[in-house]
């Protein structure tokens, strides 16, 4: 009776994808579109190699779990291939198309500090489609009278500790900025924040006060391989002064990160290629 199972079927695909986003995991979905038989079935393969559903033949399932796992290694949100390409064996599906396609949340950038920096980098980043949390100890410094977007969650912390945990989660998908005002107010923020351990962790600052705050990070005990993954100064090279030019910077090194990009200038090949 497939009439009557194929409901049940998606109900349980949603559910795991839900899931899936709830619990800031991560999966790929794997989608049939083009096949003799069998088009539109889908399975979902989480990081931990857990499935929900079926392609419709087991081992088509199990070259395509293989092939997922690999996927959620690139940077791609989205890939479509013939079997034959990662499965060659497989030669009654050979023609047959599936499409990979990445489940996670949602990006965020969880913005530690809202002087004239936070602010502009709140702002640019609702601009590029990210969740923003923007955090300081100042509450008239996060107020909806400066920031009336309420897509920017705004949070006014009685612990800087405490609040950034919150904000970061599990730290999937999840970018970290903090610009605070001070020294104090950094190191608080950098203690929180590696303790969750982000997709991107920066520190504004000359090198002389990012040294000091990894310094002094390094002296209580953090792990150095988490302080090697700062990015301190944060952000890229471009020449920033003033605030919104910094808040350009550091989100065009996030991008740069999550994509997979190299930041370097992209007619640099045509001038080497002159040269």
């Amino acid at each position: 009776m497939p009439e009557a199972s194929e409901p049940t079927s998606a109900a349980r695909l949603t559910a795991a994808i839900r899931r899936v986003l709830n619990q800031s995991s991560l999966a790929t979905l794997a989608t049939l579109v083009a096949s003799a038989h069998g088009a539109g079935a889908k399975l979902l393969v989480e990081e931990d190699g857990a499935r929900t559903g079926t392609l419709g033949d087991e081992a088509l399932d199990e070259a395509a779990a293989r092939r997922s796992i690999a996927f959620l290694s690139s940077r791609a949100e989205a890939a479509t291939q013939f079997v034959r390409e990662f499965a060659p064996e497989l030669e009654n599906f050979a023609a047959a198309r599936i499409m990979f396609e990445r489940i996670e949340p949602e990006p965020r950038l969880v913005i530690c500090g809202a002087g004239h920096v936070g602010a502009s980098l709140a702002r640019l980043a609702r601009l590029l489609g990210y969740n923003t949390t923007l955090i300081d100890d100042r509450a008239d410094f996060v107020t909806r009278e400066r920031f009336p977007d309420e897509g920017i969650e705004l949070i006014a912390a009685e612990s800087w500790t405490g609040a950034v945990r919150a904000a970061v989660g599990a730290g999937r998908n999840v970018s970290v900025a903090v610009v605070t005002r001070g020294h104090n107010e950094d190191e608080e923020c950098m203690r929180a924040v590696l303790e969750t351990r982000p997709d991107y962790v920066g520190l504004i600052g000359s090198r002389r006060r990012t040294n000091i705050v990894l310094e002094r990070l390094k002296e209580a005990g953090v792990d150095e391989s988490l302080l090697r993954e700062v990015r301190a100064p944060i952000g890229l090279d471009i020449g920033a002064v003033s605030p919104e030019e910094v808040a350009l910077a550091i989100l065009a090194e996030i991008v740069a990160g999550r994509r997979g990009g190299t930041g370097a200038s992209l007619s640099a090949w045509r001038r080497e290629k002159q040269g």
